[in-house]
């Protein structure tokens, strides 16, 4: 089929710079003492990223037969408006929940080493003081779904002495080790649909 004699070439390049990035990745991942400071990183945003950007870049396309609204039958009229909300209902719940978690944590790092017992947070490179016994309760919410693309999404609110909160988005890291280390301060779980702040 020639239809697109460019496509092949252009799918070909990209695949390989994919293999050499993902490839170079791994190889320096060997070399690289793993850090134990979370910012907010490409990489993890990416990671979190990936299924709803790929959703909203096959359907898109497909939504853009709503400009041809007036030539449209009934029967397709409906089948695009069912794929808009599939797509849509699939996409937008993540990236709404990726940009509060993106503006929340921009200038926030987190230093977290367990086997040293270390748990701190930095909020525009000045670093909140707070011990794990000045925690009143810690907020560790998580998607009562795993099979959508916002399951990734979720955060622990810090309630400190101070009436001060601090909140840690699933875009600094995988949070479950921070609850975990936790446990012993009053840690109160919940489950959402959508975790939004």
């Amino acid at each position: 089929m020639k239809l697109f004699p460019f496509l092949r070439p252009l799918l070909e390049v990209s695949g390989a710079v994919l293999v050499l990035i993902f490839g170079l990745r791994l190889l320096t991942g060997f070399f690289t003492k793993r850090s134990r400071v979370y910012q907010p990183t490409f990489e993890r945003q990416f990671r979190l990223l990936f299924w709803p950007l790929l959703c909203l870049g096959v359907g898109l396309p497909f939504l853009a037969s709503f400009f041809f609204l007036g030539t449209l039958s009934g029967y397709e009229l409906v089948l695009l408006t069912a794929l808009a909300a599939v797509i849509l209902g699939f996409s937008v719940p993540a990236l709404v929940l990726h940009a509060q978690y993106y503006l929340r944590n921009l200038h926030t790092t987190l230093a977290f080493e367990p086997k040293q017992n270390i748990l701190e947070v930095y909020e525009n490179q000045v670093r909140v003081p707070f011990a794990q016994s000045d925690l009143v309760r810690v907020e560790w919410v998580t998607c009562a779904s795993k099979q959508v693309f916002w399951t990734n999404y979720h955060y622990l609110r810090l309630h400190l002495r101070t009436g001060q909160v601090l909140t840690l988005t699933a875009l600094l890291t995988n949070l479950e080790p921070v609850a975990e280390f936790l446990r012993n301060s009053n840690v109160e779980p919940r489950q959402r649909w959508f975790c939004f702040l």
